[in-house]
């Protein structure tokens, strides 16, 4: 079984009707060079890196730039077509005055299975106020929380709000509620680490950005970035395979991972039994 934990469906051809909500995610995404593509298309390309199913995930801008990423409905459209491939994601802007009760219809009504959340393109920290009552639905449910964290390649995404110890509080504060720190929060790897071994609620994922060949920045982050025995030794719970497609392709990931040294328990942990526990606690 692989998961990966990090996919935008952004050109998914079942939601890709209205030109104008299309140009809309190109431009906040910050992805022009692609189309529309069918089920068929993804699932080839998944296939073929033998992942099993794809953790799919909106983004809610309707209060900071007027529109979705994908909305919470299309996900649970795209799942609904396809329940073994794919687990729906939600997403509420923070600072819209009903996220509360947004939430609260996507984990409740329309059975989504965790949160997606991105602070430099919705511009909140995690330790604000706006965010208590997010969370308190969170645990509420039994739901996982999705941050960026680190760099972003989309437009207007000021990186002082992703740095990853802006995230303790809320971990130390939460210690009930699963975090993923998504991107290994690239640039701060060491200090991703450092969060990870002190708080089992913390999660990170392999969709860093690649400086170099897939191969190149997965080789140089399990043994450079980091002491080539940390992630097997410290912290192999808590890291998940991840793509962030379609800005990479997961097929180039998984190749890239499979010709990196560790140990088959670490492996399948980072493949599959990191993700289960994320999504449903032990």
């Amino acid at each position: 079984m692989v998961i990966d934990m990090h996919v935008h469906p952004i050109f998914y051809d079942i939601i890709c009707g209205d030109k104008n909500e299309l140009a809309f995610r190109q431009k906040e995404f910050g992805v022009w060079k692609q189309s529309p593509m069918s089920f068929d298309e993804f699932f080839a390309e998944m296939d073929a890196g033998g992942i099993d199913r794809a953790a799919l995930l909106p983004l809610d801008l309707t209060a900071t730039a007027g529109g979705w990423i994908v909305t919470n409905e299309e996900i649970a459209e795209i799942v609904s077509a396809h329940p073994e491939r794919f687990i729906g994601f939600a997403s509420v802007d923070p600072n819209r005055g009903d996220a509360v009760e947004v939430l609260d219809y996507a984990f409740g009504k329309l059975k989504l299975e965790g949160l997606k959340l991105n602070p430099a393109k919705q511009k909140f920290y995690p330790s604000d106020s706006i965010m208590e009552p997010i969370y308190k639905k969170c645990i509420e449910y039994n739901k996982p929380v999705i941050f960026h964290a680190g760099l972003s390649w989309e437009p207007d995404t000021p990186v002082k709000y992703c740095n990853p110890t802006l995230f303790e509080e809320t971990a130390m504060k939460h210690p009930d509620l699963r975090i993923c720190l998504a991107h290994f929060a690239w640039p701060w790897v060491r200090e991703m680490a450092m969060l990870m071994i002190k708080y089992p609620n913390i999660y990170t994922d392999t969709s860093l950005l690649y400086l170099d060949s897939p191969e190149e920045s997965m080789q140089r982050l399990f043994t450079v970035d980091m002491g080539p025995r940390w992630f097997e030794r410290s912290f192999y719970k808590q890291v998940m395979f991840a793509s962030n497609g379609p800005r990479f392709r997961a097929f180039k990931l998984k190749r890239a991972l499979d010709k990196v040294s560790m140990r088959d328990y670490a492996r399948t942990a980072l493949y599959a039994e990191n993700a289960e526990r994320f999504l449903k606690g032990e």
